[in-house]
């Protein structure tokens, strides 16, 4: 008859457990991979069909507006430069289905002029082309998209306060979510976040959304407004049509990169303004189904505005910037992760 562990022998297990997790975390240690083709920050990335595909971004101090578009080959460590984008955009985000990499929103103009966009495109990957999609009900940027149950949704980020906002104080946080039909070519409205933010990072596990992190844009104290972030978890299911929160990250960090593998979600890097300036190489991973974070090896270059992709037990995180705002690089860091 099989008997179940008593209080003492429960502790011991989980202890052993938890310090051969420890162990295994610092037997890992991040190395150098194949470069971008250029420095950029505020870039997103998708993984599809063992490849990880990044768009846009910003560069020479927050004043270049890039539009590559390149895809990783992490079996040769090698980028490969792909048709650019039909406009230069940063914080576009990228999301994948059925051959097609869907390219959202973002905006255009170099910091501090902003102009968050309605446009939506699909690069067809045998093809080798993009085409134009139906706009973007809601122009927005700094936003987080991903595919489920076969949509597109897109997340939070900023609009613009009036139709024509084209600077950055202009903009304001939201919890819109919208949703795109790549049958039927339409747009639908979904349902709205619970927390308005920009600058998350998100992944899909399963049948379930997960946004993480990011900042709200808040006015302080002093009447000066100030990015402020946050640390909360908050998950979508798309079968129940339901948010839930979850354990929110140990450090709160706004533009972080975020990618999902084996079932688990791994965030790194970040930034904060407010109440001093830092950028951070911190890495966490989340497990569902313990509701619980756990800290990784920090990367070598601390860095806000990545992108990350993770395939066969190994994540890349590549790009961004090392300075608040500024001090964006081709960087490309790979680490090995325990299944």
């Amino acid at each position: 008859m099989r008997q179940s562990m008593t209080g003492p022998l429960k502790a011991i297990c989980l202890i052993a457990v938890l310090l051969f997790s420890s162990a295994a975390h610092a037997q890992s240690r991040w190395s150098d991979a194949a470069p971008l083709p250029s420095p950029r920050q505020e870039i997103y990335a998708i993984t599809y069909n063992g490849m990880i595909y990044t768009a846009g971004g910003i560069a020479d101090g927050a004043s270049a507006v890039r539009n590559e578009f390149n895809a990783f080959d992490p079996r040769k460590d090698l980028w490969l430069e792909l048709s650019d984008l039909p406009a230069p955009r940063h914080h576009i985000t990228l999301s994948a289905l059925d051959g097609v990499i869907y390219a959202v929103g973002g905006f255009s103009g170099g910091f501090p002029n902003w102009k968050p966009e309605t446009s939506a495109y699909a690069y067809d990957l045998e093809v080798g082309e993009w085409k134009t999609l139906p706009a973007l009900p809601v122009a927005r940027g700094e936003h987080v998209s991903l595919t489920a149950a076969g949509k597109i949704y897109v997340i939070g980020g900023r609009v613009g306060e009036t139709p024509n906002a084209a600077h950055y104080k202009d903009h304001r946080d939201t919890s819109r979510v919208d949703v795109f039909d790549p049958n039927t070519q339409t747009w639908s409205r979904g349902t709205d976040a619970p927390t308005a933010r920009n600058s998350a990072a998100s992944a899909v596990i399963g049948d379930k959304i997960y946004v993480v992190g990011g900042r709200q844009y808040l006015e302080q104290p002093n009447g000066d407004a100030a990015n402020v972030n946050v640390a909360s978890l908050e998950v979508f299911n798309t079968k129940t049509g339901l948010w839930s929160r979850k354990a929110p990250m140990p450090k709160v960090a706004g533009g972080i990169a975020a990618t999902a593998l084996d079932g688990r979600l791994y965030v790194f890097g970040g930034e904060q303004w407010t109440p001093t300036k830092e950028v951070f190489a911190n890495g966490w991973v989340y497990d569902p189904s313990a509701d619980a974070w756990e800290s990784l090896p920090d990367m070598k270059t601390p860095r806000h505005g990545a992108a990350a992709g993770g395939i066969a037990g190994r994540i890349f995180v590549f790009g961004g910037a090392t300075e608040t705002g500024a001090g964006d690089v081709a960087v490309n860091e790979v680490l090995a992760v325990q299944p």
